[in-house]
């Protein structure tokens, strides 16, 4: 399949987010014409508050179920339409449910195949797993319309084991764990993070090697198309590393030949 426009949709709530640049190594990277659109839910309404808060997950244990939102529930999802930084607790959303609904707000006359929609949100996207039954956080929702979770990037994959036990073991003890936190400060990426635009560029690579292959992710940790389940790996592939692996480089490469 050739792309003939990629459209990027900006999270105002994540400022690090350098979408103009993003554009900019896309349209390098794929020889692809890209633009740049406002949040994908400046073009939301009520009827999308509805569905929005109907696919929060609740029970982490059971695979999806619609739910029936509170009026409360959804007056929150219309607040987060004008300004996306009052999601101050984190609400998960079931993934699909979440992608099928942005992909309602896309215009038909833009729904061609050869037009990809990649949406950047803060919401945190989570898909449900078979194999041990649970939800997990999500950073990417690979399709058309393609969700970025800039919080699915920060949540889903998991800090150093350390982190965990010393959090766990100073909560205990009741010592100030903001102490902790500084000691692994740098080892994994957190919020208004610096280093968040450059990781972001691997998971725009990951969707459009999915919309163009069908495969998003490399197993080897020496490409930005690896699949980090560790915060380590992630800032090892994104920044370390900072490029495709030599196989994906040449897919890349047959993408791109005209």
């Amino acid at each position: 399949m050739k792309l003939s426009k990629i459209f990027l949709y900006d999270e105002p709530a994540v400022p690090e987010l350098k979408v103009d640049e993003l554009c900019k190594f896309v349209e390098n990277t794929f020889s692809v014409p890209v633009e740049r659109r406002k949040n994908i839910f400046s073009l939301a309404n009520e009827q999308t508050a509805n569905k929005l808060a109907s696919c929060r997950i609740f029970n982490t244990r059971k695979s999806f179920e619609a739910h029936s939102p509170t009026r409360e529930e959804i007056e929150f999802e219309i607040a987060t339409f004008f300004d996306s930084r009052k999601t101050e607790n984190i609400v998960m959303y079931d993934g699909f449910e979440f992608q099928r609904i942005v992909g309602d707000l896309v215009s038909e006359y833009e729904s061609a195949l050869d037009l990809l929609h990649i949406v950047f949100t803060n919401k945190l996207t989570c898909t449900y797993d078979e194999s041990d039954y649970r939800y997990h956080g999500r950073a990417v929702i690979c399709s058309n319309p393609a969700i970025i979770s800039t919080t699915g990037i920060i949540e889903a994959p998991a800090k150093p084991r350390g982190y965990y036990l010393e959090l766990i073991s100073n909560v205990v003890q009741g010592v100030n764990v903001e102490t902790m936190k500084k000691k692994y400060q740098g080892t994994y990426l957190e919020y208004n993070d610096k280093r968040f635009s450059a990781i972001s560029e691997g998971y725009l690579l990951q969707t459009i090697f999915y919309y163009l292959t069908g495969d998003a992710f490399c197993e080897s940790r020496e490409c930005r198309l690896n699949n980090a389940h560790w915060q380590s790996d992630l800032l090892y592939s994104q920044l370390e590393v900072g490029k495709l692996c030599e196989k994906h480089q040449k897919v890349l490469e047959q993408l791109t030949a005209s």
